[in-house]
């Protein structure tokens, strides 16, 4: 047996070898443009059965997301290390020791729910290729390991036996390099004889082969979209044949081409399928009209990694809530171990969210963001009548205030404990809560209005962390992939849930912030994100805008979450950050500057 190619493929592949000599060349592009998906497929806005799919779903709001496969036996990232951390030809018989004989899809399911999760997907083939399941379309599956046994079908059963969504992942690459264009690593080399049309038809087969087989699905939930053999035909057309098959499946944004800009699409009229946004590794921004998932890792690897950071509880459920007040889903991912299990760390942090959620869920589930959009200070959401109030961060010094809602508060309850003092004016409500009753979490208040809390017009929520650098003209020597989301800008926000970051590989950068004008400041705060501690060598420098260049006023190795750093008072135009080494791509939450008559926040802003 070839475990790289299906006996059905290879056969295929002989025909269409055969055809291709054959053929006047008129006819061998006749059939080509014949396989290839229409040029034209352009879905329309979401039918009735998609918008209430994606009502129920959204209500879910909490779901699992599973990243496994032969990979965990090596501990290295599923697909991407292949050809790079593990040699291709290694990588590819991992399948043959594949044996997970502690692999229960009843245990997975059980955990899912005990986290309070209402939806999961797994990785049924990643970038890689290999499949979770035994597909007739290609033999590279779970039926050739000495496991054998169907982890999707058993999964796929036991969701259904919890009450719990059952969602597939689909990899569109293919970096085994087949018939894919793209071959390991990380899609980097051109693939010997590449045929995308026929893994275009691989790809139709097999995603209707899960729904056929482990059906209906909640979501297909595609990756891989960035890869310049994908293009917006495919996807379009992709998303209409699978529409036709289960029409109240939900696809997410990576089905088509997600990295064209909205000036691009309205410059060339052109319609982006999917039915909902996919930030990764991030809290995607307040949005009410473009449904979304934050899909992010509870360590910071993808599949199983031993000894991996496990981040910690204060993060992962700030996490959720920073996401559903900004009226999206929360994906956590999970990477079984080798042996099947779900890592037992894990499964308490999830334990842990659960319990958390047994108390507070009425304030996640089925619930809206918003009307208060989530920032350093928290988050809001909000059903029928009820506005509930997640403080993460408090004034140093006073009650939060928040802007006027243009609704009467009639009744008040802070759910996490202790004593509130609600005061609303026409200018707004005050919050007043003692500091003995501040929630480690976050402090859960819930407001009665009088009236649908929908109906409020949502509205920011800064606390003011008196930088002088805060949105100041920002540069940076380096952004990932050019995307706006990681800009300079966003290191200068006084906001922490964003942040600059680098693309990888990269271990030397700069950050800079211009004042416009000679200003002077004593005190800078740096944030790094916990579990992105990756600079090692750091300068701060400044130039006073007389023609000197830059001179350096301080100098140190690592730099962490809220660091603080105090120096003689200087006068500066122009203040950057040099990063001299760090151990991958640099990233920093926020870079705040202060001067001797502005207060540096406290720890908590």
């Amino acid at each position: 047996m070839t475990p790289r190619l299906g006996s059905g493929r290879l056969l295929w592949s002989c025909v269409m070898a055969l055809l291709a000599i054959a053929l006047p060349a008129s006819d061998a592009r006749l059939r080509a443009a014949e396989k290839s998906p229409a040029a034209q497929a352009s879905p329309g806005p979401q039918d009735e059965v998609t918008s209430d799919a994606i009502k129920a779903w959204q209500d879910k709001r909490f779901g699992m997301f599973i990243h496994w496969g032969p990979v965990a036996l090596k501990g290295t990232e599923i697909g991407w290390s292949r050809g790079k951390e593990v040699p291709a030809e290694e990588y590819d018989q991992l399948y043959k020791q594949f044996n997970p004989t502690e692999f229960d899809a009843a245990a997975w399911a059980k955990i899912a729910k005990a986290a309070g999760m209402k939806y999961l997907v797994l990785t049924t083939k990643h970038h890689d290729g290999f499949c979770l399941w035994p597909s007739k379309y290609d033999d590279y599956n779970i039926s050739a390991t000495p496991f054998k046994r169907d982890v999707v079908g058993e999964l796929a059963a036991a969701c259904r036996t919890e009450g719990i969504q059952f969602c597939a992942y689909y990899s569109l690459p293919d970096w085994r390099g087949i018939d894919y264009p793209l071959a390991s690593p990380g899609g980097s080399v051109k693939s010997a004889i590449p045929d995308m049309p026929r893994h275009y038809q691989l790809i139709k087969d097999q995603t209707k082969e899960l729904i056929d087989d482990y059906g209906p699905l909640g979501v297909m939930w595609f990756d891989g979209d960035w890869e310049e053999p994908w293009t917006l035909e495919y996807g379009n057309g992709l998303y209409d044949y699978l529409k036709a098959i289960q029409p109240d499946l939900i696809i997410n944004n990576r089905v088509s081409k997600t990295r064209i800009s909205p000036e691009e699409k309205a410059a060339r009229g052109l319609h982006i399928a999917g039915d909902y946004d996919t930030p990764e590794q991030r809290i995607g921004g307040f949005d009410r009209d473009m449904p979304w998932e934050t899909c992010m890792t509870i360590c910071e690897q993808w599949a199983w990694k031993p000894n991996d950071h496990l981040k910690p509880l204060k993060q992962c459920l700030q996490s959720l809530i920073q996401t559903a007040g900004g009226d999206g889903n929360f994906l956590f991912n999970v990477g079984p171990m080798p042996d099947g299990r779900i890592e037992p760390r894990q499964v308490e942090r999830l334990e842990e969210m659960g319990a958390w959620l047994a108390k507070y869920g009425d304030g996640i589930y089925a619930t809206r963001g918003g009307p208060y959009m989530p920032g350093d200070w928290g988050a809001s959401t909000c059903k029928g009548n009820s506005l509930f109030l997640f403080v993460m961060n408090w004034p140093d010094v006073g009650p939060l205030r928040l802007p006027a809602i243009g609704r009467t508060i009639t009744a008040s309850k802070i759910r996490s404990g202790g004593q509130a003092v609600v005061t609303q004016t026409r200018d707004g409500v005050e919050i007043d809560v003692p500091p003995a009753d501040h929630a480690e979490i976050a402090t859960v208040i819930e407001l009665t209005l009088d009236g649908p809390a929908l109906s409020v017009t949502p509205v920011a929520v800064r606390l003011q962390s008196g930088s002088l650098a805060c949105n100041q003209q920002a540069t940076a020597s380096n952004v990932f992939q050019n995307e706006s989301d990681y800009d300079a800008s966003r290191a200068f926000d006084d906001n922490s849930k964003t942040r600059w970051a680098t693309d990888g590989n990269v271990h030397s950068a700069w950050l800079q912030v211009d004042f416009a004008r000679p200003t002077m400041i004593n005190q800078a705060k740096i944030d790094e994100p916990e579990h992105l501690q990756r600079v090692e060598k750091f300068e701060l420098q400044y130039d006073d805008g007389d023609g000197g260049g830059w001179k350096t006023f301080h100098r140190g190795s690592t730099i962490g979450p809220q660091r603080t750093i105090k120096f003689a008072p200087i006068t500066a135009r122009r203040v950057r950050l040099q990063i001299l080494a760090a151990a991958d791509g640099p990233t920093i939450n926020e870079f705040r500057l202060f001067s001797p008559q502005t207060a540096a926040p406290s720890p908590s802003s």
